[in-house]
């Protein structure tokens, strides 16, 4: 991963001998979860209100990235972070906010977080993050939109200048859209669908018309290359949550079991079996219960339990070691 160093820009020699600005900005992905909808935290930017990430400049007095990253995040949204952790660089030549304005590195983190009202001096907003990935929400079956996506991504594929790049271009659909479901591969998706045109940002950054003809609109567009972060967390947060105990970061201190369910459904887009889950759960010793019990069911009440934190000591990759959804409903 690349680590940028501290300043706010600076020049790059080019091969003519002028400098090239290079600047250096901080973006948040910032998670928190109710039972069924998990959400990302939205400001809107421009003359052509867009939504994007929370972003800034990373800034001379800043003492660290996340410092900065902070700084900005308090200041867009009044949004205090917790948990933190850096997710990747962005700086693809070709895909930043202004050509014109020389290259850009971007360095990404997530956040996690109990959802709080946002303030700050923008429009920040709690949106689930499935307004902007349809096809990756299976917990009610087989997505609408899918069908069409698929079959627009097959034609794409065919159209491959050679056999060899037709043939390579169908292993990646194959991988990224399989019978057996990876609900982890959400950028390789992603990419699929900017490669092959059927994204918004794909006809801005090629400076087309960005409404197709037949009027298919995959997801909602976001600012630059932010609906690409958001893909890389996604993906990281639903591998992480089989290997550490990051999901009760976005708990309440007391939850019933069938609360914990919902809301990993949620993060990982399918549907668990509901005794397997509680198993797991019960073998994993992540939970204990603290003598309460909720009436909030509808039906019989439910004990209330919390994250048995000793866990963290007693084992180096606690977690949800949940298995790879299928394209078809788990009850």
């Amino acid at each position: 991963m690349e680590r940028p160093g501290a300043g706010a820009a600076v020049l790059m020699p080019r091969e003519n001998g002028r400098g090239a600005s290079l600047s250096i900005r901080l973006s948040a992905v910032i998670v928190t979860a109710t039972i069924d909808e998990p959400r990302v935290l939205t400001v809107r930017i421009g003359h052509d209100p867009i939504e994007a990430l929370p972003s800034g400049p990373l800034e001379v007095e800043h003492r660290t990235l996340e410092v900065g990253l902070r700084a900005w995040v308090e200041r867009q949204t009044a949004q205090k972070l917790g948990y933190v952790e850096q997710l990747y660089t962005f700086g693809d030549r070709d895909r930043v906010e202004d050509a014109r304005a020389g290259r850009a590195l971007t360095v990404a983190y997530l956040a996690l977080v109990r959802e709080a009202r946002p303030g700050g001096v923008g429009e920040a907003v709690w949106q689930s993050w499935y307004r902007y990935f349809p096809w990756e929400d299976w917990r009610a079956g087989q997505p609408a939109t899918l069908p069409s996506l698929e079959a627009r991504l097959g034609a794409w594929a065919k159209q491959a200048a050679s056999e060899t790049e037709q043939r390579l271009r169908a292993e990646r659909l194959g991988l990224a859209f399989a019978r057996s479901w990876n609900e982890e591969l959400v950028l390789e998706r992603y990419e699929l669908l900017y490669e092959g045109g059927l994204i918004q940002e794909s006809w801005r950054d090629l400076g087309r018309p960005t409404q197709p003809g037949d009027g298919l609109v995959f997801g909602v567009p976001m600012a630059a290359d932010h609906r690409r972060i958001l893909a890389t967390a996604i993906g990281r947060l639903r591998g992480k949550i089989k290997y550490r105990p990051v999901v009760f970061e976005l708990m309440p201190p007391a939850f019933t079991l069938l609360q914990l369910q919902r809301t990993v459904e949620a993060l990982s887009g399918v549907r668990l079996h509901k005794q397997n889950f509680r198993r797991l759960v019960e073998q994993q010793g992540l939970v204990e219960e603290t003598g309460g019990i909720s009436a909030e069911t509808g039906g019989r009440p439910a004990r209330l339990v919390r994250f048995r934190r000793e866990v963290l000591l007693e084992r180096p990759a606690p977690g949800l070691r949940l298995r790879a959804g299928r394209r078809v409903t788990v009850s």
